[in-house]
Formats: C-alpha cells, structure tokens, sequence
C-alpha cells in the first residue's frame, strides 16, 4: 500500500487501532512471548536426559512448515498484498494455517503489516528499528528490539483494522478465523499432541510432540517472522532502490520461506516471488507456483525483467 498524503506528518489517528484492554492485551502478548522460551529450557533438558527421537523432528518439521507458509503465503502475500487469487476455501486454510502460528488474529496482522507499508522505516510504522530511538550503538539496539518483540506490547501505532483492512472484515471467511482466533490456536497445540500419541502410542509421546511442535515451533516462527522486521531492516544487502532501510538477508531466507529477501518485496511490495534471482531460494514462491499449476490460485502477480533493471541499484 502506498502512504497517504499526509504521510510525512505522521499517521492520522483513525489510523491507528487504540485497544480495548489495552492491560490484558499486554499480558496475553507476554505470555504468549515468555512461555515458549520456558518450554525451550525443557526441551534441552530432555536432550540433555535422552536422545531427540525422529518424531519428535518429524512433527516440528511438519508444523513449522504448514503454519509458516500459512503466515508468508497466506498472511502475507495473499491477504496482505492480494499477490495472487484464489477459492474461498483455500483462502480460509491459508488463514487459519497461518493462524495457528498465534501471531495474533489475521486481521490485525494483515493491519499492522499494510502500515508498515504506508509508513515504512518513519513515523507511522509499528515496528521500525530506525524512528525516535536515538543514535549512536545504544540507539540501534534499542531500535531492533523495539522493532524485534517491543513494538508488540507498544499500541501506539497499531493499524486500525478498519482503515487498513476493511475489505477482509468484508470477507466472510476471513472475518470468521479472524473471531475464532483462539480456537484455531489450540487446535495448533492439539495437532502435535494428538501425532505423538499416534506415532508413540503413549501420552507421554503426545507431551513431547506438544512440547517440539508446539512450543519450539512457536518460538522459532515468531523469531523467525520478528526478525524480517528487525534484521531485515538493519543487515544486510539492498538489491532495488527503495525510500526505506529494507535490506535482503541471505543466511535468514531458508528458514523464513523467502521472506527474508525483504529489500525485493519492499521494491516490489505486490510480487508474489520475493526470491528475484536464481540464488534467491524463495519456498513460498515455488508453493505458489505448484498451486498455479494445480488451478488452485490464479492472476500472479509477476515482476517483469525490464521492471527489475529499472529499479536496480
């Protein structure tokens, strides 16, 4: 989204969603953000006890990469960025994949994230390193951990779901994962759980498959999704002129899905492949182009070569 006329003063107030418990919003924000850090300390001591077992492997792989590439293909470049079109089913499991990553309800995300296009890296973007936090070494690392995990206990500049989003507020399927956000976040810790107990046979199996596609999964996604807007703001490498601090991140983009070729998605914000070059590994763009070939998304939104070059740095 581009930034509105008056971007340069900042953001208007209808702009911005004020909370309605502003407290308890606050509190389940740190719990969702501390527990998982506590259940990490567990799944080393039991490394430390007796060895990791395959399932317990094969259960975070599979989480991780079914909630994640909810949140990039889903949250991000389909609902976000409308990259690609497809049927109101896949839309909904695209959404409710994405929101058992518990990132927050889909439309708040998709919010946040279209100011954060409109206001990129000044004042107006929820999460950037680089506004109001000072300079010198002391002033960036306070702006990445603003940007990594403060901003989501700072309402300040949330996006109002009703200026950034009205059309999926509109949209049935999404308004409905949206209100059961809580329902399809525990049915992301039922998941694990219920294959341990499949594949081990005892509850036991199921708690450990609950601890590492639970928990873990849930601590490595959020960090994963809160450095894009952190690191890939700070390191890195740019590939396309932008009027932001967007920046590609190479070591980031394996695990990230292709998010982390962050400075092409800011050149190019409506681009469904984020990886714009063959050393690019992009793992939501290949998603998206299988579904293509299976006729189950349409009209992708492709960036041409002579568009590239001419945006090139």
């Amino acid at each position: 989204m581009r930034a509105p006329a008056a971007a340069e003063e900042g953001p208007s107030p209808e702009e911005i969603q004020v909370p309605v418990l502003e407290n308890v919003d606050r509190a389940i924000t740190g719990l969702i953000t501390g527990v998982p850090p506590l259940l990490l300390v567990l799944a080393g001591w039991q490394l430390w006890n007796r060895e990791l077992r395959w399932r317990d492997v094969a259960i975070f792989v599979l989480l991780y990469a079914f909630t994640g590439l909810g949140v990039t293909v889903g949250f991000h470049r389909l609902l976000t960025h409308r990259s690609f079109k497809t049927s109101p089913w896949l839309r909904g499991l695209l959404a409710v994949a994405g929101t058992m990553s518990v990132e927050g309800p889909v439309i708040s995300w998709v919010a946040d994230h279209r100011k954060h296009h409109a206001y990129t890296d000044r004042l107006g973007d929820p999460h950037s390193p680089h506004v109001d936090r000072g300079g010198g070494w002391r002033g960036a690392l306070r702006g990445l951990a603003h940007a990594h995990v403060g901003w989501l206990f700072d309402h300040t500049q949330r996006g109002a779901r009703e200026r950034f989003a009205p059309d999926l507020l509109a949209d049935p399927v999404v308004a409905f994962v949206d209100r059961t956000f809580v329902v399809w976040s525990l049915v992301g810790l039922a998941i694990p759980f219920g294959l341990g107990m499949a594949l081990g046979g005892t509850v036991q199996a199921g708690l450990d498959g609950l601890l590492w596609g639970g928990a873990v999964r849930i601590l490595v996604l959020h960090h994963v999704t809160y450095s894009i807007n952190s690191l890939c703001h700070f390191f890195g490498r740019r590939r396309f002129r932008t009027e932001d601090h967007s920046r590609n991140l190479l070591w980031l983009a394996l695990l990230s899905f292709g998010e982390a070729w962050h400075n092409n998605h800011h050149a190019f914000p409506m681009s469904a492949f984020h990886g714009m070059g063959r050393a690019e590994i992009d793992i939501s763009g290949l998603v998206i182009t299988a579904l293509e070939r299976a006729g189950l998304v349409w009209d992708v939104h492709r960036v041409g070569a002579e568009r590239q070059a001419a945006k090139a740095l």
